[in-house]
């Protein structure tokens, strides 16, 4: 009822109040407050007071479309059905009140003697509302301490639970893709680990493989790439890492050097270590940083000078390389500092002394090499430095000075690379004179570096690119590079950001289901 004295702001209120819409966002007010929305909880059972208070606890769960977040696994001595592991984030964590070695009784009414974990499962897909426990509490889950942590890291493997015959649940697993960022959440158990995969929206907690046991697998399942390396002996003559060409010359942007350029350092064949994790944190790049160095890695022929010499031919003013040093004479169609930066042997083997090189090596009996000064100097300029070195030697810039992002640069199936690389040729010497044709034989050796080089220094790729149609690969190159300028974070090595170790992670049980 309106009042004739009330003035007009009275009347505008009282009449938004009494409109239906603003009533109910009251009554939802009012419940939120009371927590009125819960369902309400059944009656304790009569027979549950026949027992010891203590000795036994109900509890029941709101059951919504995700699992509860539990494992559940048999105890082979007494036969009972035990929580084996609470996954962090989901329902049975965030409750409180159901935890690792809990005993379950009933579920819904319904005993749990003498049955085995998969036949709860259809038990708990019959609730509506709340899932009712029976549970005797673990006798020492008092006393136990969950390993919590907030490690990031990069998964240097594929993985996907559907095709593990040994993962324990597969619906309690998470797969990831190389290059995924994953946080570690638990490591309480030394085989299977908890982790939740950035960007997938979910705060539930899965399970992923440790680091021991995939190293395990990888040591039992031993890559065809050992036993390749194994079989290779050293080069014979002075190299210690060169490969290819140091300079981005005109004549042979396209080319691929001699076979003597293209032996590998005995460093190559070291013993092959598994791919896991690495630790990584979170990189915010400021208008004041450089930018990061580029390393662009591929075996001799898969088209990393080609890649090289678009990048910096697209943009000139954005991307640079490093001018190679060389104990060679200078050749009257060449420039100092522009092809080489020409220098005596004396003042080369100074630079050798004082570790100024990223990579060097000897060729007709003149010094080449790769100086960290000349990329210094490249990035100095506010330039996008890329640097193409082997990579045994991307340990001398693998700091956090330099922050390299390292691109693996990989030859497509044989049958892209035949068909791609059927009227390609390449200069076969120093001089350009010699010119063929790519063989079968050069197909083969291309996979066959491709293949040990990834399975060596997989762990330092933050791109793997496979080059068969060299336009399209270098769009997808260069659209990455340009994502290093972009506000967004990136993920790099926690070793770059800190000197101290970081903790060792903690890693204990085998489980069978997953409610």
């Amino acid at each position: 009822m309106l009042y004739h004295g009330w003035r007009d702001e009275v009347k505008e209120l009282l009449t938004l109040i009494s409109k239906p819409h603003f009533k109910s966002l009251l009554r939802t007010h009012d419940s939120v407050a009371k927590r009125d929305f819960e369902p309400a909880l059944p009656p304790l059972p009569d027979d549950a007071m026949e027992e010891d208070e203590e000795s036994v606890k109900i509890v029941s769960l709101v059951k919504t479309k995700e699992p509860l977040g539990a494992t559940i696994k048999k105890d082979k001595s007494t036969g009972a059905i035990v929580v084996a592991r609470i996954m962090r984030g989901g329902s049975a964590d965030k409750s409180g009140l159901i935890h690792e070695g809990d005993e379950l009784k009933e579920v819904n009414g319904v005993s749990l003697e003498h049955r085995k974990p998969k036949e709860i499962l259809p038990l708990l897909a019959c609730s509506e509302g709340a899932v009712k426990f029976k549970i005797i509490p673990g006798s020492t889950k008092e006393e136990m301490t969950s390993c919590v942590t907030k490690v990031f890291v990069r998964a240097l493997f594929d993985y996907d639970p559907t095709e593990d015959p040994t993962v324990p649940c597969k619906d309690a697993a998470v797969a990831f893709k190389r290059g995924d960022v994953l946080q570690i959440v638990g490591t309480d158990d030394d085989t299977w680990w908890q982790a939740r995969r950035l960007g997938d929206g979910s705060g539930r907690a899965g399970l992923v493989p440790s680091k021991q046991l995939h190293e395990r697998r990888v040591a039992l399942q031993r890559p065809r790439a050992l036993f390749k390396l194994q079989n290779i002996k050293p080069p014979g003559d002075s190299f210690s890492g060169l490969r290819r060409s140091f300079r981005l010359g005109r004549k042979s942007s396209r080319a691929r050097k001699p076979a003597q350029l293209r032996r590998w350092s005995s460093e190559t064949h070291g013993a092959v270590c598994p791919r896991t994790y690495i630790e990584v944190v979170p990189y915010h790049k400021e208008p004041k940083d450089r930018q990061r160095l580029i390393v662009l890695v591929g075996p001799s022929g898969v088209g990393v000078n080609e890649l090289k010499r678009r990048l910096v031919i697209s943009e000139p003013d954005r991307y640079g390389v490093s001018v190679p040093y060389t104990t060679r004479k200078k050749r009257r169609q060449e420039s100092e500092g522009l092809d080489y930066h020409f220098v005596s042997v004396q003042a080369f083997e100074e630079l050798i002394l004082n570790h100024r090189f990223v990579e060097y090596g000897q060729y007709r009996g003149n010094y080449y090499g790769s100086n960290l000064d000349s990329v210094q100097r490249v990035m100095a300029e506010g330039k996008v430095c890329l640097l193409d070195v082997h990579p045994s030697k991307i340990k001398h810039v693998y700091t956090s000075e330099f922050k390299p992002y390292v691109v693996f640069v990989k030859p497509p199936m044989i049958e892209e690379l035949r068909l791609t690389r059927r009227r390609a040729k390449f200069v076969c010497d120093e001089d350009g004179m010699q010119v063929r044709m790519f063989s079968e034989e050069d197909f083969e050796e291309m996979l066959d570096q491709a293949e040990m080089l990834d399975s060596q220094y997989g762990h330092l790729f933050d791109k793997v690119i496979v080059n068969g149609d060299v336009a399209a690969t270098f769009r997808e190159l260069k659209a990455d590079v340009e994502k290093l300028d972009e506000p967004e974070v990136q993920w790099v090595p926690a070793a770059w950001m800190r000197s101290a170790p970081t903790k060792a992670w903690r890693s204990c049980s085998s489980l069978t289901g997953w409610i």
